[in-house]
């Protein structure tokens, strides 16, 4: 059974634009769950390059 029920009625352009957006779609959430790892070391990153800003002031 398809995921989309009516996929053999779609046209060809359709279809293509559909599985565009389902491959945008799974790299955003990867990139998501990549990013979810790094987060707190770019916060704490930002946070240090702020204080040494402020204290070389």
């Amino acid at each position: 059974m398809a995921l989309v029920p009516r996929w053999r009625y779609m046209t060809e352009e359709a279809k293509a634009l559909a599985r565009r957006s389902a491959v945008s779609a799974a790299v955003v959430l990867v990139a998501l769950l990549l990013f979810r790892g790094l987060l707190p070391w770019v916060a704490l990153g930002l946070a240090a390059w702020w204080i040494w800003k402020a204290i070389n002031r």
